[in-house]
């Protein structure tokens, strides 16, 4: 026998957490269904933590305008409530001649993008702001942070739970069916009948979606944190250009101001957090590139995280896809698929995004 609600939103990741948050304070009857004991624990916890500026993305993509919206109502959040963060600022750095005639392209596109203007960094500027980087140029990002993911998303659950939603934990979704009057959730011991699911099931959006539909086939891609133990010799984060399939090996540093490098970028088949240390020297081999005095024996494994692509190897990066009935054709469904980098950014304008979206 199955049972009745209004809302059920699959995926407890910080994306999901946050539309969740977002319609439960619109007075919807709100379901979050976690297959995990405990929230967050895939793309949300297995990343770099970094509140982004919003310069990378393509012109008039989502990932663009919900990276830019979203930072500022981010800060402006976790400002209010004095939740763990800081606004420490990112110095991208090119460190040959070919590299530095591409910061003018990222500089323009920062500003087309409304993500702030991006100051010019001689490799003298870049020196005083980074003593151990070795650089021929660079940029200066002032509106890039760092952020505790966790102590964010315990908010966003509170919040949830404030407006009178909830989360179910250790509870996978089987499969969904489409119905007259919206969609069937079928788990291993249960059965909701929504008005309205929200798949923001991360790893697993596109195969969740594809019970009742057609879904964009999953890519994974592997990226290994290393830490480097002692003292920290960055004060702010330090990145290299892009590369196929991520950001490059760059610095972060945690709210502790414990420095760690990553992620690179490895293609596997399915979901696995293995951390396979056996190519360690060409990790090194990208962070001496602009870092040669780096101590390997200091560097030591940290985390590994994946990324949920949907699309593959040589292939130019997707664009979020947030898709309703009126692409998809199931009522009462919405989906979304490639919600990786910048999604913790973006969350609560993600957020926004559904909330207008299933409002219209």
């Amino acid at each position: 026998m199955s049972e009745t609600v209004d809302v059920v939103v699959i995926g407890a990741g910080v994306v999901g957490l946050a539309v969740a948050r977002r319609l439960a304070q619109t007075g919807r009857e709100v379901l979050v269904l976690e297959r995990h004991d405990a929230i967050g624990t895939e793309t949300s916890a297995r990343n770099s933590e970094v509140i982004h500026a919003g310069l990378y993305y393509p012109t008039g993509s989502l990932r663009a305008r919900l990276c830019v919206r979203g930072k500022h109502l981010l800060y402006a959040y976790l400002k209010e409530r004095s939740l763990p963060h800081k606004n420490c600022g990112k110095v991208l750095v090119a460190v040959d001649d070919s590299q530095a005639a591409e910061l003018a392209k990222y500089r323009k596109q920062s500003e087309i993008n409304g993500a702030g203007e991006l100051r010019p960094l001689s490799a003298a500027d870049v020196k005083h702001l980074e003593p151990d980087v070795v650089a021929v140029a660079g940029l200066w990002s002032p509106t890039t942070g760092i952020i505790d993911s966790h102590a964010y998303m315990l908010s966003l659950q509170g919040d949830l739970e404030a407006a009178g939603g909830l989360v179910v934990l250790n509870t996978a979704v089987r499969a969904l069916r489409a119905t007259d009057t919206g969609v069937t959730v079928s788990c291993a011991d249960m059965t909701l009948d929504a008005g309205l699911v929200i798949n923001s099931a991360g790893l697993s959006a596109p195969a969740v979606a594809a019970s009742c539909m057609e879904a964009p086939k999953s890519y994974y891609a592997r990226g290994r944190y290393y830490t480097l133990s002692g003292r920290s010799p960055f004060n702010h984060l330090v990145y290299p250009m892009p590369e196929p399939g991520g950001l490059g090996v760059h610095v972060t540093l945690d709210l502790a101001g414990q420095a760690r490098f990553g992620p690179d970028v490895a293609w596997i088949e399915a979901v696995d957090y293995t951390f396979d240390d056996s190519a360690r020297e060409s990790f090194a081999s990208a962070i001496r590139k602009y870092y040669p005095g780096l101590d390997m024996a200091r560097l030591q494994p940290g985390y590994t995280g994946v990324r949920p692509k949907i699309t593959g190897p040589g292939a130019p990066a997707a664009d979020f896809v947030i898709e309703g009935p009126e692409t998809h054709g199931v009522g009462g469904l919405v989906n979304l698929f490639g919600i990786e980098s910048p999604g913790l950014t973006s969350s609560l304008a993600i957020a926004d995004y559904v909330q207008a979206l299933v409002a219209a």
